[in-house]
């Protein structure tokens, strides 16, 4: 027991790491998950706002001889970062209970705090009530389980992303907010301020949301040295300390650029590059974008709340108060760390905004360790009976979660991506914008594992940012080889968009529209080239993007090929297979319809020039491969024929 209670903390990581083995992604996964992989592999730039420590914390662990693939393997390591996260925040509550009364009692303070530390005789209080070490530690231990089985912290761990590893950060951060507060009081030092100044330019160096703990902290801080000379002083070493830790592992962001990696976003080699890069300026757009936005975020948030931590959600609300009367100053620390996170996050507005409320989610794990403590110590309350409670809720929470976070068994993204890639002829070229589906896992597969490499696959929408022309050129040069005059026009007139200034919007889109038909032209002769059905479905239906005279599409297994004139065109056998799970989400059932959709347009296809055979072929995959997607009823007839 006693064992128990002296690493609690190290075994509740330990607990965690094991379950979530059970749903960790064997694979890549939908959204930055391929790209963030292939990042950490190759050493390149990440998306915005580049991801420093990620990357190269990611490269270490990459060349560790394991017996995985590189994305398994990278995947496991965002499961050690969330699991480390969970064992921290558990140590950190029961620190915190540990020295409840620097947070509450102000008598206590005072005398821990004076210059002679000798006993006075103090006025009568009223008695304190006392919590024993066990209900202290199984107090965190909950705490800690809560947040770690919470739907959204649970997810960071089952695939590559940033957030796994801004969780580790972001927890240590507290830990050693809540560390030099309480050492504080026993003898005025700036060294365990100067390791959280050092930890939290860590934190900006992964995740910029890192910021949203600064309210908070700013209070602890000067709620215990208030506004002075003294107080300022201090702060200034912590900057000082603050922003050459920053400085040098962002020096890595210009540093790679320079040698033109396989990825490199934003091609951060100057000021004005790295600025834009790690401000996320082409994000901003939809950050502060309406109160209308605002609003469907906040909506989003309250009514998400209940299914990440559904019944313990009961003890985070008893802990509020709880806190409120027993601790104040934590209570005022974790409250305005969770409006900060619910104010800041609200206004940002994307479909994926979840991840952006993990802060707030980390406060009320806290408040739901002190709901924990309170109901352990209601006079004539049995532990016994409170600890089940805390187990049942508990497990609910764990229940309900686990098929909603459980990937251990996606293999689609892999399987669409491969069969997809796999489905062109030999140097062709895939013109698509489908990021989330294929596109971003297309990077780790081809630059990872080497998978038809001859394939050149351009990202339609990415094509508006400066920086990709460069990556493409180290692509490979001959894709823009005969638009050169084209991009040059085009960079020039985009410069002053980049920068905020004064543009041009319709000889920008002009250009732009220019070049997509050009990639064509001027490539067609050489290599087969491809368009994915988002294209055809919403930018040529609306006649933003045109085939040039004389060309057509036709429907292929995956894609629509271009070629000339009308002649039928042949296309393989549909013998692909995609591993589709039980539990889909949106990002697998739109593959589905993507998939389904160029298989029945090419059923059709076949139809218009009388081979009914061929047609029964795509329809009869359709139907053994795709149950969920309705075949057209114009085509459902061939079946029965």
């Amino acid at each position: 027991m006693k064992i128990l209670e002296k690493y609690f903390y190290v075994i509740t990581a330990i607990l965690v790491f094991v379950i979530y083995l059970f749903t960790i992604a064997p694979s890549v996964v939908q959204i930055d998950s391929g790209e963030l992989a292939a990042v950490q592999a190759t050493l390149g730039i990440a998306h915005p706002t580049g991801y420093p420590l990620f990357t190269i914390i990611g490269y270490i662990f990459s060349l560790i001889p394991l017996p995985f693939t590189k994305i398994f393997q990278l995947n496991l390591l965002a499961a050690t970062y969330c699991s480390a996260a969970a064992g921290i925040f558990t140590y950190t509550i029961k620190l915190c209970l540990d020295n409840l009364s620097i947070f509450v009692n102000k008598q206590q303070v005072k005398a821990l705090t004076s210059k002679n530390k000798k006993k006075k005789k103090q006025k009568k209080e009223k008695p304190q009530t006392i919590i024993s070490e066990r209900v202290k530690f199984i107090s965190a231990v909950f705490g800690g389980l809560v947040l770690a089985f919470s739907k959204t912290f649970w997810f960071q761990s089952t695939s590559v992303e940033v957030y796994s590893l801004h969780l580790l950060i972001i927890t240590v951060t507290i830990l050693m907010l809540m560390k030099a507060y309480i050492l504080s009081f026993n003898k005025d030092e700036i060294k365990p301020w100067l390791i959280f100044a050092i930890v939290l330019a860590l934190g900006f160096t992964n995740h910029m949301t890192t910021l949203l703990i600064l309210p908070g902290a700013s209070y602890i801080y000067f709620s215990r040295f208030k506004l002075s000379q003294a107080s300022a002083k201090r702060v200034l070493i912590m900057i000082l300390i603050f922003f050459p830790v920053l400085l040098i592992i962002y020096s890595y962001l210009p540093i790679r650029a320079s040698q033109n990696p396989l990825i490199n976003w934003g091609n951060p080699i100057d000021m004005e590059g790295i600025l834009r890069h790690i401000s996320g300026k082409q994000y901003q757009v939809w950050l502060f974008s309406s109160m209308e936005a605002a609003k469907k975020q906040f909506v989003y948030f309250i009514e998400a709340l209940p299914l990440e931590f559904y019944l313990t959600i009961a003890a985070s609300v008893i802990g509020l108060f709880y806190s409120y009367l027993k601790a104040k100053k934590l209570f005022l620390f974790l409250i305005i760390t969770f409006l900060s996170t619910v104010l800041y996050s609200i206004n940002y507005d994307i479909h994926d905004i979840d991840a952006y409320f993990l802060l707030a989610f980390v406060m009320i794990a806290f408040f739901s360790a002190f709901g924990a403590v309170k109901l352990f110590t209601i006079k004539g309350a049995s532990q016994k009976v409170v600890m089940g409670i805390l187990g049942i809720v508990l497990a609910i929470q764990f229940y309900f979660n686990f098929d909603k976070v459980n990937q251990n068994n996606v293999y689609t993204f892999e399987d669409y991506t491969k069969a997809l890639v796999g489905s062109v002829s030999e140097d062709a070229i895939i013109f698509s914008y489908q990021w989330d589906f294929f596109v971003s896992e297309s990077y780790y597969y081809q630059f990872v594992e080497n998978y038809r490499t001859d394939v050149k696959i351009i990202d339609k929408e990415l094509l508006r940012r400066s920086w990709y022309y460069n990556q493409l050129n180290q692509y490979d040069p001959s894709l823009l080889k005969g638009i050169k005059n084209e991009i040059d026009q085009f960079l020039i007139a985009l410069q002053p968009f980049e920068r905020g200034e004064n543009f041009d919007a319709n000889k920008l889109e002009n250009l732009y529209r220019t070049i997509m038909s050009k990639l064509i032209t001027t490539n067609i002769t050489s290599r087969d080239f491809y368009i994915a059905p988002e294209l055809v479905e919403q930018e040529m239906k609306r006649g933003e993007f045109a085939l040039p005279p004389g060309y057509n599409l036709v429907p292929d297994l995956f894609l629509y090929k271009v070629v000339k004139g009308n002649e039928y065109v042949p296309a393989a056998d549909p013998d692909f297979t995609i591993r589709f799970p039980e539990k889909q989400n949106h990002y697998i059932d739109s593959i589905e319809r993507f998939v389904g959709t160029i298989l029945s347009n090419r059923a059709a296809y076949e139809m218009r020039f009388g081979k009914s055979n061929r047609a029964k072929v795509y329809i009869q995959k359709i139907i053994s491969d795709l149950p969920n997607f309705r075949i057209p009823p114009q085509l459902q007839q061939i079946v029965n024929n």
